[in-house]
């Protein structure tokens, strides 16, 4: 909630207060999901040498809870540049370890539906944030900086509610000697087909760019400002509506069939946004586009698992997260470079077309069964 108070407002603060462009929301964007990613290899590593992933998982919700208000006080995109690494840093220690213990909790039969039911929560929250802002947008037309201020109080009680999470039942406390011979290992000991998974998903992921784009899409062609975050909590509707199904269809169905089938409508959605010019039809595709996280988000972290052994899953999610944090940062840079020289329509073409690739190539680099 105390995140997307922010995010989807970010574009116009941005663009029509702090004056920066495109690029610069690309690059924002973008290093900040690879600072994010690099800080989960690390922590994923650290969770699966540690005697506990709780108060990592803790400390990771502390920090960003901590420096997103000072969005609020930002002049200048740099500013705000550095804020957002902050804000992505706490991202970065708290993910892999979370979703690590989320595996433990998870039976072999219910992990899509565990890691589905994890982000319809996600999404609920996200839900909320946006609602508040466009409520107090609505009151307080462009106070930007005193809703970025008001973030510090869902913030903090979130924090506050961590201290009262269990471990897990499958917490194993202290780890053997043997396990830790196999961590010292590193990451030659995740298996080749998991390394082949990750290989076609940076290529979903380069074409893949920040969501922000789509919102910015928005405002080129018309939609007040203040509208964004109900846009915004609508498309989080679709998305908690979707997860857990999209999660428990992996558990009966298969999870590359999911994937690929939630990869195809990314790319429908993304030709929609380079085809169409009103804001109506575009409204129409963004709620389309939760599907596709719907589908996607729960069963990648299910496939990730299902694809390596327990001892390392730490490190499993860690490098998986750097993989779409360092394609999310290619992909905002390259998107924001080819609105700036080519114009909207050409930056997503070229994501729809990456998601076809990527979804035909699932097909020939991951088993229909694990």
């Amino acid at each position: 909630m105390a995140s997307e108070m922010i995010y989807p407002v970010m574009p116009v603060f941005l663009t029509r207060v702090l004056g920066a462009g495109a690029v610069s929301l690309g690059i924002i964007e973008g290093a900040a999901e690879a600072v994010n990613s690099f800080l989960k290899i690390l922590s994923g590593r650290l969770a699966d040498r540690s005697a506990s992933r709780r108060w990592i998982v803790i400390a990771g919700y502390s920090i960003s809870s901590a420096v997103r208000p000072f969005t609020a006080l930002a002049q200048s995109w740099p500013q705000v540049f550095t804020i957002r690494i902050a804000d992505r840093m706490g991202k970065g220690v708290r993910g892999a370890p979370r979703d690590a213990m989320l595996a433990a909790c998870a039976a072999h039969d219910r992990r899509g539906l565990v890691y589905g039911f994890h982000r319809a929560m996600d999404h609920t929250g996200a839900i909320a944030g946006p609602l508040v802002a466009s409520a107090f947008l609505f009151l307080y037309p462009a106070g930007y900086r005193a809703l970025f201020g008001l973030t510090i109080v869902p913030g903090a009680i979130a924090v506050l509610l961590l201290l009262f999470v269990a471990e897990g039942a499958g917490a194993s406390g202290r780890i053997s000697e043997a396990q830790r011979q196999h961590l010292l290992g590193g990451w030659s000991r995740l298996p080749k087909r998991f390394y082949s998974f990750l290989a076609v998903l940076a290529i979903f992921t380069l074409g893949n760019s920040t969501d922000a784009f789509l919102l910015l899409r928005f405002t080129d062609l018309g939609l007040s400002p203040a509208w964004l975050p109900i846009v915004w909590a609508a498309l989080h509707v679709v998305k908690a509506g979707s997860s857990v199904y999209g999660g428990h269809l992996s558990d009966w169905w298969n999870r590359r069939s999911v994937i690929a089938l939630g990869w195809g409508i990314y790319a429908a959605v993304y030709a929609g946004f380079a085809l169409l010019d009103s804001v109506a039809a575009l409204l129409v595709c963004f709620l389309i586009y939760g599907v596709h996280y719907g589908l996607v988000e729960g069963t990648e972290r299910a496939l990730i698992v299902d694809l390596t052994p327990h001892e390392v899953r730490g490190t499993a999610f860690g490098v998986y997260n750097a993989v779409t944090g360092l394609g999310a940062f290619a992909a905002s840079a390259l998107f924001g470079l080819i609105w700036m020289m080519a114009g909207a329509v050409y930056a997503f073409a070229t994501g729809a077309v990456l998601a076809i690739a990527a979804a035909l190539l699932l097909f020939v680099v991951v088993p229909r069964r694990v």
